[in-house]
């Protein structure tokens, strides 16, 4: 027996709920696989030996801050066209700046790193996708408890207390775990309500997606990943 509710099947909405969920995640997909080529080229170039003897990393830090602050600030006002523009610049840039992983990390490392973020994202992911408690007051908890980890992590580089660098690791990469699941169920809520054009949604739930990702990503490595010698 088929449910009806405004008389329109339950399963219409459920269905296009994960097109959307669907179409921001591929849209995420395809700039980690802009930044992982990115990286590669870079690294099996020797770019990124300029990159870090020349200053570029500080340059290509400080590019990265200038589109995701163009990107949050403007992003209302510009077309679906721009804001995917921004998006894959960001993705590109940070690409450039990931190919020092390489330098740092043996391969197998990276590679089990990503493979195990892929999935720990995925399990976080659903479960932002399903829940049905209100979890907006989290997003402000995460973000002061992520503001508080980074400027510790600043301190840190002057302190150089390495039990502070591994606590710092665990607990950031915890709260990209919440972030995580507070990005993706906030997405769905913002495509129930209708308070963004579907368009945008999936360049808008792509970046913040995209960011638990990455970051996800490098506190494994970091934690967990052999370096070279």
């Amino acid at each position: 027996m088929e449910l009806y509710e405004n008389n329109e099947p339950i399963q219409t909405q459920s269905t296009s709920l994960n097109s959307v969920l669907t179409s921001t995640f591929f849209r995420m997909f395809l700039g980690l696989i802009a930044s992982a080529i990115t990286a590669f080229y870079a690294y099996h170039s020797g770019m990124y030996i300029d990159i870090i003897l020349n200053g570029y990393f500080k340059t290509l830090a400080i590019a990265e801050i200038i589109v995701v602050l163009v990107f949050s600030l403007a992003f209302r006002k510009l077309s679906p066209t721009a804001v995917t523009v921004l998006f894959f610049a960001y993705a590109f840039l940070n690409g450039f700046t990931l190919s020092v992983i390489f330098a740092a990390f043996e391969l197998t490392s990276i590679t089990y790193a990503f493979l195990g973020t892929s999935v720990l994202f995925a399990v976080l992911a659903y479960m932002g996708a399903k829940t049905d408690k209100d979890i907006s007051n989290f997003g402000t908890i995460l973000t002061v408890a992520l503001l508080i980890g980074l400027i510790l992590t600043v301190i840190n580089i002057f302190l150089k207390n390495s039990m502070l660098d591994i606590v710092l690791d665990w607990a950031i990469l915890f709260i990209f775990f919440g972030l995580t699941v507070y990005d993706t169920n906030k997405i769905k809520n913002i495509y129930e309500s209708g308070a963004m054009d579907n368009e945008k949604l999936y360049v808008y739930g792509a970046m913040e997606l995209y960011l638990d990702f990455i970051n996800i990503f490098l506190r494994i490595l970091s934690i967990f990943g052999k370096r070279r010698n």
